[in-house]
């Protein structure tokens, strides 16, 4: 997901899909653990996604604060 495409969506959006991408993340973890994972690179693509998210939400809070 781009950064212009995370800034369009709302603070609510932004919260949900936080979770979704932590509960994924969590998920290829422990396949990791468990041998099965088949696609390593999505890990760090998703722990870049979650960054993405949250300094978005934060740059939003600060504006709405």
């Amino acid at each position: 997901m781009k950064a212009a495409e995370v800034r369009d969506l709302t603070v609510e959006e932004l919260v949900a899909k936080e979770r979704e991408i932590e509960l994924e993340l969590f998920n290829l973890r422990f396949q990791q653990a468990m041998g099965q994972l088949e696609n390593p690179a999505r890990i760090r693509q998703l722990r870049k996604e979650l960054a993405r998210l949250k300094t978005i939400a934060r740059e939003k809070n600060t504006i709405h604060a």
